[in-house]
């Protein structure tokens, strides 16, 4: 460890997690915003969706790790509600599964301190209009 130890804030999520250090993203934001006063941690995935997050949650959030992060902030959604391929594969996740993941998480993120806080973004809006223009 360098220096003093600093609250863990954990961006937790899917690709826009995973790039939101780029182009002055919002995570890139977050960390200008708590320079010298919290480190931020990056833990953005790509194409993953909540059932992909809960096979590695103890691998990410150890509950024995030495620090827990103070604050985790978790995204995901956006692959899980995409249009279900016809083969079965892909990102799709039916809605009731993903509320079930979310609780899930929410449970698993609880339990690591009584001082760990835990901030669920939704999922971006989709323009049904663009989305049938593009794709349809």
């Amino acid at each position: 460890m360098v220096g003093p130890i600093r609250p863990q804030f954990v961006l937790f999520g899917s690709s826009i997690v995973q790039f939101s250090f780029s182009h002055q993203g919002w995570g890139a934001i977050l960390t200008d915003l708590y320079a010298c006063k919290a480190d931020i941690l990056l833990r953005g995935y790509a194409g993953w969706n909540s059932r992909c997050a809960l096979q590695v949650l103890d691998e990410v959030f150890p509950k024995d790790a030495a620090v827990q992060p103070s604050l985790v902030i978790v995204y995901f959604g956006g692959n899980d509600s995409m249009e279900p391929h016809p083969s079965g594969l892909g990102a799709h996740v039916p809605l009731p599964e993903y509320v079930e993941n979310m609780r899930k998480i929410a449970i698993h993120l609880k339990s690591l301190s009584h001082k760990t806080r835990i901030i669920f973004l939704t999922a971006p809006p989709v323009n049904e209009a663009q989305m049938a223009e593009v794709f349809g």
